[in-house]
């Protein structure tokens, strides 16, 4: 087992664009993807290099929201937008409620498809109490 060490450098090489962020930021999104996907011997992702590409989502999802939130603040996907005198709105329906934050930025609805498996239930038969 073991869990994910966080490489700045992995994550600039697949989102180039936060190739002038701070170590200091991307450490800090790690450390908050980390509060939303255990990164350690008991995570429900076992295979390391599939959580590390959940957390690297994560992280993503993270930033965009972070630039998001620098830009105005708005949450949510465009809803409608007008030209004269600005308005744009923003809407999260038709999407249930654990689901609406990551449906904010494609990285968010990317690592939510992906961690379908783990929100299904599973079934762990207990022993039999008919034995004698």
């Amino acid at each position: 087992m073991g869990v994910v060490v966080f490489n700045p450098d992995t994550f600039r090489e697949i989102y180039p664009q936060f190739v002038d962020t701070p170590n200091v930021r991307l450490d800090w999104w790690f450390a908050q993807a980390e509060t939303l996907l255990n990164n350690t011997d008991c995570s429900i992702v076992k295979d390391l290099s599939e959580r590390e590409r959940l957390l690297m989502l994560l992280m993503r999802h993270l930033a965009a929201l972070d630039e998001r939130a620098d830009q105005g603040g708005l949450v949510g996907r465009i809803g409608s937008a007008t030209e004269g005198s600005v308005s744009v709105s923003a809407d999260l329906s038709g999407v249930s409620g654990k689901a609406a934050w990551f449906a904010q930025t494609p990285w968010g609805l990317t690592y939510w498809q992906m961690t379908a498996k783990y929100r299904a239930f599973r079934y762990v038969p207990g022993g039999c109490y008919a034995r004698r």
